[in-house]
C-alpha cells in the first residue's frame, strides 16, 4: 500500500433531470454515513476552495454537464470528497444517459469501517442501478480489465477476465466489474442472478440487503488487495460465479 492510497466509491444510476432531488439526497446520505462530516466546500476552476454556507440550495441549483460540482469537506487529515458527472447515451450501457457519483474516502481505519454504509448511502439516495467501493490500488487493475482489444491487444493482468466497454453493455442494470464492496440494486441482482441459495453461501456469509432490495456484498472481509493471493482468488471466483457482470455472457 502506498502513501496515494484511498477509498474510491462509485456508483451509475439514471441520469438527472431538471430539478433532481437526488444531488442533495446523495450529500445527506455521505454526512450521515461518516458521524460529524459536513461537506461544506467546493473547488473553484482555479482549484480554490470556497465555502458553501447554503449548499442545499446551491446542489439544487446548479448542475455541470447534468451532473453536479464537487463538494467537499476542506479536512486534510480526513478528505472527503463527491461530485457527478453525465455519461452520455452514445457511451451508457443499453445506449442510455447515466449518472457517474464518485466519491474518495480516506484510507484509514475510519474510511475502511464506513466504506459500506457510505456505499450503500449514496447509492440508495441516488437510486443506483450498482456501483462498488474498492482500495484504489486494487482498482486500478480491475480498471485495466475493460478492454478495448484494438487500441490494446494486452490481456488483463493477475489473469483476471476481459470485460466489455460500457456501451457493449446491453443495459445499464449489469454492472461493468466487480469491486471489494458491491452495490447491486435489486435489478442488478436480478440481472446477474443474486442471491442463489444453493450457489452463493460464500457471498451471503458477507451481504446484507438494502431497504430498496438491493445487496451490499463484500467480496473478502479486508479491504481488497490483490497482491494477496487469497483475495484475487475471491475475485476470480465472484467473476466465475456472475458471468453477466462485464457482459461476458447475456443475462
Amino acid at each position: 500500500m502506498t502513501a496515494k492510497q484511498k477509498m474510491a466509491l462509485i456508483v451509475y444510476a439514471p441520469v438527472l433531470v431538471g430539478d433532481d432531488s437526488r444531488p442533495v439526497a446523495v450529500v445527506h446520505g455521505m454526512e450521515r454515513a461518516f458521524p460529524g462530516l459536513r461537506l461544506e466546500w467546493t473547488v473553484s476552476d482555479s482549484h480554490q476552495l470556497i465555502p458553501l454556507p447554503r449548499r442545499d440550495e446551491w446542489l439544487a441549483q446548479v448542475r455541470r454537464q447534468g451532473g453536479f460540482p464537487l463538494v467537499c469537506n476542506n479536512d486534510a487529515h480526513f478528505p472527503v470528497m463527491i461530485s457527478g458527472m453525465e455519461i452520455s447515451a452514445r457511451s451508457g450501457s443499453g445506449g442510455q444517459s447515466q449518472s457517474d457519483i464518485h466519491a474518495d474516502l480516506p484510507w484509514d481505519a475510519v474510511g475502511i469501517a464506513t466504506a459500506a454504509d457510505a456505499l450503500e448511502a449514496v447509492a440508495e439516495a441516488a437510486r443506483a442501478y450498482w456501483g462498488h467501493a474498492t482500495p484504489s490500488m486494487a482498482g486500478l487493475d480491475i480498471a485495466r480489465q475493460t478492454k478495448n482489444w484494438a487500441a490494446n491487444p494486452q490481456p488483463p493482468p493477475r489473469g483476471l477476465p476481459a470485460l466489455k466497454l460500457a456501451w457493449d453493455i446491453p443495459a445499464p442494470e449489469i454492472p461493468h466489474r466487480l469491486g471489494w464492496v458491491n452495490y447491486w440494486s435489486a435489478a442488478a441482482a436480478r440481472a446477474i442472478g443474486f442471491p442463489d441459495s444453493d450457489r452463493d453461501a460464500e457471498w451471503l456469509s458477507r451481504a446484507r440487503p438494502t431497504a430498496t432490495g438491493g445487496w451490499i456484498v463484500r467480496l473478502t472481509h479486508e479491504p481488497l488487495d490483490l497482491d494477496n493471493p487469497a483475495h484475487l482468488d475471491a475475485l476470480k471466483r465472484a467473476y466465475a460465479r456472475f458471468p453477466v457482470i462485464g457482459g461476458r455472457s447475456v443475462p
